[in-house]
């Protein structure tokens, strides 16, 4: 059969088109998909920052937290790759934040700019200008009542978890939002999967949003984070400070006061200042407990970093909330550093970029890098000296009881005799001076010097019988090193860091958006005592945080209690001390001393240690050298860790 010109020309077409296919030329009109690129196990900068798409959308949230009768809705700043789209998706990497347009961001306090338009231009802390170029869309969202977004502020209740879950709902098609012309908008450009990451508050919403077990949410990275909003506030029944669910609301509200005035006076009544016990109110904040946020409802996998040494987002809040997830083998690692409230790009900014963009990859890119395949935990045991462990605590840890002995001694035997001091309040430097010089206000026992290193990691528990002439006490507990030695200055102005004037990049740069931040060093200071850990305890409180009950004068109590947790090494030739008061002037800020005489009892009184020698079990001859004549410093003084919100 004769081939007609025009099936002659289509042969001849397909022809051309195989032999291109079969030499490897490019077809003339085929686009090339965009795709990652991932080289050494990570995701490579092939995107442009410069050009990545930048807008807004509003997230309708579920609740109305400024009562006017519409749910609020959630304003949402995005930047993406330009590329991303139905044909490319992207994952998230998210900052829910109440401090975009009030505090800032970061260690230079970084705020949100917009342009004429509304759309946003800068975008505070480096995690767009570092993860955009490798593939990601970065997120910040006003959390509910703050910047941009509708509603009130409620310190850590419902309606700020709920605003960032509708969020992650929206980005996985189950929640609506608005783009700037009020217009329905879907997120076809991403894949769904989501991690969260922020420091203090911020990371606080991410443990929030995590404990809803909203699905699509991947990962968390909570830095500096609270679990339970109780213990921000509060240790087992005494107060680390009043007005401070309605101050901090105040604080991150720039809108006008009358606006949220009634949500601000329900926070005022609820937290309860007169007794400083456990309610309704707190339940609501406690991230680690039923019904929801619970930590049970916790799928996503958890990066949690915390300052052993953080005296306003105190480190219980962490490891309470690692031993609820270890509970249900959560996916989950950890930094413990010796610095106060402190981000790790301001401490070990390098090797933490490095590892964030592996776990960032491995769980939302799904890039198998071995980040998961790494050690647990990384701790800092003295300025910039980091060290490993399978978990945290230590698994190799076993409890060493201290008990004080009636010669002003700490040791392993058991004791007898009684001792007292007077319920009043007393800054630190008081409290560790001269320990071995009677003191009404406090009562001090110090081991003989070590033998070799004792690391301490976990949490110490205090156990005292007492009795007391008056129908209330506070009971407070100091773990104290006593020795020389240069240790990371967490008591200092930078909470262990100093700000250089020099600065270096990460990641790309735009003219209103760059990616470079002051370089920080570790701030050291060399002295004859630290303050190792602190834990007290209301005695009204001593069998239930929910309920007050008042002691019988002359009537003997049992009561035990957990400290603060730490990772810390007490080296060779240094003593530990317990010291024993009422309130601590220097963080239990806005509580009362009672002027109540506690007798002690000390053959029922001791401190449980979990510390790691070599060895295996401590003993008193491998542990303690025979005692010394000794006396101690004297006249301390100690500066008051600065508190800050963000």
């Amino acid at each position: 059969m004769p081939i007609s010109p025009r099936r002659g020309l289509l042969a001849a077409a397909i022809a051309a088109a195989a032999a291109l296919a079969v030499t490897g030329a490019p077809a003339a009109h085929a686009a090339k998909k965009p795709m990652i690129k991932v080289s050494d196990g990570v995701t490579q900068p092939v995107f442009s920052y410069a050009d990545a798409i930048r807008e807004y959308v509003r997230v309708e949230s579920p609740v109305d937290a400024d009562h006017d009768g519409k749910k609020d809705l959630i304003r949402v700043d995005i930047i993406r790759p330009k590329e991303s789209g139905p044909d490319f998706k992207v994952p998230v990497i998210m900052d829910e934040s109440p401090y975009y347009d009030n505090l800032g961001r970061g260690n230079e306090g970084e705020r949100k700019t917009y342009d004429a338009a509304g759309n946003p231009v800068k975008f505070p802390l480096f995690y767009d200008n570092y993860f955009v170029p490798r593939g990601y869309a970065v997120l910040d969202v006003d959390m509910d009542g703050t910047t941009k977004s509708d509603g009130c502020p409620t310190s850590g209740g419902l309606s700020d978890v709920l605003g960032g879950k509708a969020v992650v709902d929206w980005l996985n098609g189950r929640a609506t939002a608005y783009d700037a012309k009020g217009n329905k908008v879907k997120a076809t450009w991403t894949n769904g999967r989501t991690g969260m990451i922020g420091k203090s508050y911020d990371g606080t919403l991410a443990n929030g949003v995590a404990a809803t077990g909203v699905q699509g949410l991947d990962t968390i990275v909570p830095i500096s984070a609270i679990s339970s909003w109780y213990d921000y506030s509060r240790m087992n029944g005494t107060l680390w400070w009043t007005g401070e669910e309605d101050g901090l609301a105040d604080t991150v509200d720039t809108d006008p006061p009358a606006k949220c005035a009634a949500v601000r006076q329900e926070l005022a009544t609820g937290q309860d200042d007169a007794t400083g016990n456990y309610n309704a109110f707190w339940s609501s904040r406690d991230y680690r407990s039923a019904p929801t946020p619970d930590v049970s409802r916790v799928h996503a996998s958890v990066f949690a970093v915390h300052g052993t040494n953080d005296l306003n987002v105190k480190p219980s809040q962490f490891s309470t909330w690692w031993a609820g997830l270890a509970a249900r083998n959560v996916p989950r690692k950890v930094w413990l550093s010796q610095y106060g409230h402190v981000d790790p790009f301001d401490f070990r900014r390098d090797a933490w970029v490095d590892t964030l963009h592996q776990w960032f990859d491995y769980w939302l890119w799904h890039v198998h890098n071995g980040v998961m395949k790494q050690p647990r935990a990384d701790i800092e045991t003295g300025p910039d000296q980091w060290t490993t462990e399978s978990d945290w605590p230590s698994p190799r840890a076993r409890s060493l009881p201290l008990r004080p002995q009636a010669d002003g001694t700490l040791g392993l035997a058991a004791s007898s005799g009684s001792a007292t001091f007077t319920d009043t309040k007393e800054d630190e430097g008081s409290l560790v001076s001269d320990p071995t010089t009677a003191q009404p206000y406090r009562l001090a026992y110090t081991t003989p010097p070590l033998k070799q290193d004792v690391r301490l990691s976990g949490t110490p528990t205090v156990s005292l019988r007492f009795t007391t002439d008056r129908p209330a006490t506070d009971l407070g507990a100091l773990l104290v090193d006593y020795g020389t030695d240069t240790r990371v200055n967490y008591l200092g102005a930078g909470s262990g860091v100093k700000t250089l004037t020099t600065e270096d990049c990460h990641g790309e740069s735009t003219a209103t958006d760059d990616a470079c931040y002051k370089q920080v060093v570790t701030d050291t200071a060399t002295s004859d005592v630290n303050v190792v850990t602190r834990g007290f305890l209301d005695a009204q409180n001593r069998t239930s945080l929910s309920k007050s009950s008042p002691l019988m004068p002359g009537t003997t109590y049992s009561v035990h209690w957990p400290t603060l947790p730490q990772d810390y090494r007490f080296k060779a030739g240094h003593r530990l001390a317990l010291i024993l008061f009422g309130v601590d002037g220097d963080v239990q800020y806005d509580e009362q001393a009672t002027g109540a005489t506690v007798k002690l009892d000390l053959a029922g009184s001791r401190i449980s240690l979990p510390v790691v020698v070599s060895g295996g079990t401590p003993s008193k001859d491998k542990t303690f050298s025979a005692e010394q004549t000794w006396r101690g410093p004297a006249r301390v003084v100690l500066p008051r860790q600065p508190r800050f919100f963000h």
